[in-house]
This record gives C-alpha cells, sequence and structure tokens, in this order.
C-alpha cells in the first residue's frame, strides 16, 4: 500500500516520530503511564491560557463528537435549555445529539458561507429566558468558515449563560484564550491541530460548572463529571483508555512546542492556506468562503467553470500521486475541499496544486 499525505481537517498527516511512540505497550495501570495523563491534562491547561484553580482538563475516550456529545449530555439538565449556534453540518449534528438524548433545545441557523451574528444571539437569549446554555462551532469544516466565537462568548456571558465551544478543528492551530473569552466548556480531539492520531477527544472545563453538573448525565460512559473525578486523583481513566494514542499524543503535544507552539504552528497553516488560495485562483477555482472568514484549517472551492469532471476521478488521480483530498459538503453547490493542516507544507501544497491542474487540462482536452 502506498503512503499518501492527508490534505483533511483530521485525521492529518502525523510525524513518524509521533507514529513511532505507538509501537510500545503500556499497561494502564502503570504510574509511569498515568503520570503522562496527568502531564497530558496539564499542558492542554496552558496552551488554553487558563489556570488550573479555575479550569480542568478530562480526556474522554472516542471521537471528537463523542466529546461534544459528553459536555451536551452530561451539563445541562432536565430543567434547562440549550441554543445551538449553527452554520453547518457539525453544528447541525450537537441538534442530532439534543434530540437524541431528550435535552430541550432552540436552534439558530445560518447559511453555511455566514457566521452566526452576535446581536441576534443576544436578541434570542432576551426572548427565550429559559435558554441556560448556548453551544457553537469555532472551526466550521463544512466549509472552512471560521466563526467569531470571541462576540458570541461576550453575549452569553453578558446574559449570565454558559458558553460551550466545539474547537475540534482550530484548537491547538488557532489561539483561543478560553478564560479571557468567557467560555466554559470547549472541545477538541487528538487527531487535529495538536496532529496526534484519532482515539480520544478533550475537554477543557470551567471547574465551577463542572462541579455544578454532578448527577446531570444522561449517559454512563460519556459522563463528564464522573469521568473527571477518577481522572483527577493520579490519571487513571475510568474505563479502558486508548494508550498507544495517548503515547502519541503526548509526543504530539512535545512537537508542538518545539515547532515554536500555536502561534508558530498558525502562522504555517495560515501560510499554507493562502498559497493554497492563490494557486487555484490561478486555475480559476473560487474559495466558497470570502476572505474575511476563511479559517485556516481547511477550504472549500466550487467547482472551476467550462470543466466538466469527476470529483472521484480527481480524487483517484491525486491518490495515486500520494495525496488525499474531500469532497464537498456544502449542499447547494459542486465544490470540493483541501485541507492543510498537519505535517504539510509549502511544498506539498504547490504538489497537489499542480496535480490538480494536471488532471483539469487532462479533462479539458478528452
Amino acid at each position: 500500500m502506498k503512503n499518501y499525505k492527508l490534505l483533511t481537517p483530521g485525521p492529518l498527516t502525523t510525524t513518524d516520530t509521533v507514529k513511532k511512540e505507538m509501537l510500545f505497550d503500556h499497561c494502564t495501570w502503570d504510574d509511569d503511564y498515568k503520570v503522562i495523563t496527568q502531564e497530558i491534562r496539564a499542558r492542554l491547561l496552558k496552551l488554553a491560557h487558563v489556570s488550573e484553580a479555575d479550569y480542568t482538563s478530562i480526556l474522554m475516550q472516542g471521537s471528537g463528537t463523542f466529546g461534544v456529545e459528553s459536555v451536551l449530555t452530561s451539563v445541562i439538565g432536565d430543567n434547562e435549555k440549550l441554543l445551538i449556534c449553527a452554520n453547518g453540518a457539525y453544528g447541525e449534528r450537537m441538534a442530532d445529539i439534543a434530540e437524541h438524548a431528550k435535552i430541550a433545545y432552540c436552534i439558530y441557523n445560518e447559511k453555511y458561507d455566514q457566521i452566526p451574528d452576535a446581536g441576534r444571539v443576544a436578541q434570542i437569549l432576551d426572548e427565550d429566558s429559559k435558554i441556560t446554555h448556548v453551544s457553537m462551532v469555532h472551526s466550521e469544516t463544512t466549509s472552512g468558515i471560521i466563526n467569531d466565537i470571541e462576540a458570541v462568548a461576550k453575549v452569553v456571558k453578558e446574559k449570565g449563560r454558559t458558553m460551550i465551544v466545539d474547537a475540534m478543528s482550530s484548537f491547538g492551530g488557532v489561539d483561543i484564550p478560553v478564560a479571557d473569552l468567557g467560555i466554559d466548556f470547549i472541545i477538541s480531539s487528538a487527531n487535529k491541530c495538536i496532529q496526534g492520531v484519532p482515539g480520544f477527544s478533550f475537554i477543557i472545563a470551567n471547574k465551577e460548572k463542572l462541579i455544578a453538573s454532578k448527577g446531570k448525565a444522561r449517559s454512563l460512559s460519556l459522563d463528564l463529571y464522573d469521568q473527571w473525578e477518577t481522572m483527577k486523583k493520579d490519571g487513571k481513566w475510568r474505563f479502558t483508555s486508548p494508550t498507544h494514542v495517548v503515547l502519541a499524543f503526548a509526543q504530539a503535544l512535545k512537537e508542538l512546542e518545539e515547532e515554536g507552539g500555536i502561534p508558530a504552528r498558525h502562522r504555517r497553516y495560515a501560510d499554507n492556506n493562502r498559497l493554497l488560495i492563490e494557486k487555484m485562483a490561478e486555475l480559476g477555482i473560487r474559495p466558497y468562503i470570502d476572505g474575511a472568514h476563511q479559517g485556516p484549517i481547511i477550504t472549500t472551492f466550487f467547482y472551476p467553470e467550462n470543466v466538466h469532471f469527476s470529483f472521484a476521478e480527481m480524487y483517484q488521480y491525486i491518490k495515486e500521486r500520494r495525496y488525499a483530498i474531500y469532497p464537498g459538503k456544502v449542499t447547494e453547490a459542486d465544490t470540493f475541499r483541501i485541507g492543510n493542516i498537519g505535517e504539510i507544507y509549502e511544498e506539498d501544497i504547490l504538489k497537489v496544486s499542480a496535480l490538480i491542474k494536471e488532471f483539469l487540462e487532462k479533462e479539458e482536452y478528452k
């Protein structure tokens, strides 16, 4: 099987040194393994710019969606209500979670190429005093848009509600001063911008709000408070932990620091993104999101005009040459997506741009 690089929003291409960490088998009861878990938890708090006195971090088995579901089903009580701000599939997924868990909720939908408006959020909160929690996605990879969590969090805090942010594909690649913004719960995943591998999500939580959630959970395995209660003692997970993933993540955190932390990684991702958009423009391919709100993680592109082609054929052509891109996820237009996070550099962006050019020229002259 050929190795190929992932131009996706995660899972993503990792370093060989991160992969190498997974060759070691660890016992979950070992003190040295539990120390690794505690070190990871402490490092995450530093990345979030929060103090251990006010915030804590919890690791949760499963994908990022497990983390989102853990928060929503653990911190919103039977007599409380959630406002979901959605402008893509992952905001809409929160509504699916709420529906299945029988959480009272309402949803404020925006178009996929528009960001949720803080003024509209304030209006909804003023009109509905039953709303106790507000959730939204930071980097909505359906389109590649980056939402203004700062403006929305400010309104939520002013109105005395709890703020929940899905920062799945942005945490570690975009600097987020969690405490300063007044975010109470922020969720991300091991296989995104920190550049680990899939296997667990993590939640950075306001301690006071977390403690207040005790007894509210609608699930045993996803009970956020109980997970924290066990983990905070000595780093032991409640249930079997993904040991190889944890070791890889610890290494990924070290490599993030060696790169220069979040500012340096953000700069690399943003440079990748700018170059990608420039090279696509040379081919007559336009981005779906305007420049003001385009995030540095993944970009949705309209199909080029005047060239008829099959995305499946283009995908295969590029994959055979050792890169993988994503199909589009917006519904009202023909699009495809290219991510630029993970171990991706300028040379990769130039190579994949050249491959797309080759493919389209071949299709044009069929």
